[in-house]
């Protein structure tokens, strides 16, 4: 898969030197206790080695969303979903360090991967989820023009309580139109 560049990350492959970065994060549940429970805490060794070995395999459809200038490892964004016969993916994206949020980093990487979906892949849709109580996120998702579509009610039991799992999509043509203004 190419590499694509924007103004301060890039979207590129992963590589094997990517687990360290990655253990990082899937054994911390400040940033686990946002994402689905495939990175579920704790994670173990094996867990993030068989992640990374399915991310490097062909078949993926995903990058690792790196700093521009010296390709580090800031965080990933992946179809977790991907249908290419009825034209839509759902997204995950994880920035996998704290200091690295509110930097704009994770919808920059937004943006270049739903462009590359509709234009690439010749998606009509894409879609992603979050949890009730990922205020950030659905400012970012809302901001980059995706439509709150639906609330799959108490679909998250954390810490004693059930959680909202937000569902959010972007048709093509409202992309376009959004691009074109």
């Amino acid at each position: 898969m190419s590499r694509i560049y924007g103004q301060k990350i890039m979207l590129r492959e992963y590589k094997t030197s990517d687990f360290e970065d990655i253990r990082r994060w899937v054994i911390n549940p400040e940033i686990t206790q946002y994402l689905s429970d495939i990175f579920l805490y704790p994670n173990s060794e094996k867990d993030t080695k068989n992640f990374l070995d399915k991310a490097m395999s062909s078949s993926w459809t995903g990058f690792v969303i790196a700093d521009i200038d010296d390709e580090g490892y800031i965080g990933q964004i992946d179809f977790v979903n991907l249908d290419l016969k009825n034209g839509y993916g759902e997204l995950g994206v994880v920035i996998g360090d704290n200091k690295n949020l509110g930097k704009g980093l994770g919808s920059e990487a937004l943006n270049l991967i739903v462009d590359f979906g509709f234009k690439e892949l010749r998606l009509n849709r894409v879609e992603l989820v979050c949890w009730e109580y990922n205020k950030r996120a659905q400012r970012a998702y809302e901001k980059l023009g995706f439509t709150k579509e639906g609330i799959r009610r108490q679909k998250r039991y954390r810490n004693g309580r059930y959680y909202d799992e937000i569902c959010y999509g972007i048709l093509k043509d409202e992309w376009k139109r959004r691009e074109d203004n």
